[in-house]
């Protein structure tokens, strides 16, 4: 199987806090330096549950860059579209409890054009991931609808992930509902607070909702998580479900979870 994802590949600075932050004061906290991005990391566990996995999107020419193919590539990752400027950088914090909060600089990642996309890119794909990072804006926005039409006439599925609560109310509501009717995914991918700044889940298509620790419902299947020992980091865990689902289905998609919450960062270990 091939999967192939579109949207952001980051440098994640992934601060692990020991303790709450104190305005103006210091909090001892474990530092990470790890490839990321939302379809990066759906293109990684890809590859790494067993599947083919090509990344499509515009990466960095500076050291950032350089750090994050290298670091996908060594996960089996092949890497599409142009390489310029500044790559995107994303500073996680993870509270002590494996709650996170991001501040991300997109840096080129939302500058890929339609014109960017070649074709050839997308022979053979069986699925398409579209991070909803890569829906906010133009001229991102515009690639990844090529991409779906291209991915379309080759016979291939089509997902999106809401991606972020906030992303979806900056870019509008009914701005999002209407151009995903257009997109006209198989399966959407969505949290509880995304599918309320969304509105709801949208008809005629699979609505897979991540719940957290209470588990996961898979278009009304709801199922409840793999028990862990220890929570260290939650970031990536709806990707590692997301390529879970994409590449053997509800079962496969709760143990690759599981996997992503027991060590930093949010790309396999």
């Amino acid at each position: 199987m091939l999967v192939c994802t579109l949207g952001d590949a980051t440098l994640d600075v992934s601060v692990r806090l020991r303790r709450p932050l104190a305005a103006g004061g210091d909090a001892d906290a474990e530092i990470h330096l790890a490839a990321g991005g939302q379809a990066a990391n759906v293109a990684a566990w890809s590859a790494s549950l067993g599947a083919a996995a090509r990344f499509i999107g515009k990466r960095g020419a500076d050291a950032s860059g350089a750090f994050v193919a290298a670091e996908l590539e060594a996960r089996r990752v092949a890497l599409m579209g142009p390489v310029e400027g500044r790559n995107a950088v994303v500073c996680v914090l993870v509270t002590p409890s494996g709650e996170r909060s991001m501040a991300p600089d997109r840096g080129v990642a939302a500058e890929l054009q339609a014109d960017d996309v070649v074709p050839d890119w997308f022979d053979g794909c069986d699925h398409l991931f579209v991070s909803g990072y890569a829906l906010f804006r133009d001229p991102v926005r515009a690639a990844a609808r090529r991409a779906v039409a291209l991915v379309r006439e080759r016979g291939a599925s089509v997902s999106v992930d809401l991606a972020s609560w906030s992303g979806l109310e900056a870019a509008g509501a009914e701005e999002m509902r209407d151009l995903l009717r257009d997109l006209r995914p198989d399966v959407v991918f969505a949290n509880e607070a995304e599918e309320r700044a969304l509105g709801g889940p949208l008809a005629d298509t699979i609505w897979i909702l991540k719940r957290g620790a209470r588990g996961c419902s898979f278009d009304g299947d709801d199922r409840a998580i793999v028990p862990v020992q220890h929570v260290v980091d939650s970031t990536g865990a709806g990707d590692a479900l997301a390529a879970g689902w994409i590449v053997g289905g509800p079962n496969l998609a709760l143990e690759a979870a599981a996997r992503c919450v027991q060590h930093q960062g949010s790309m396999p270990a």
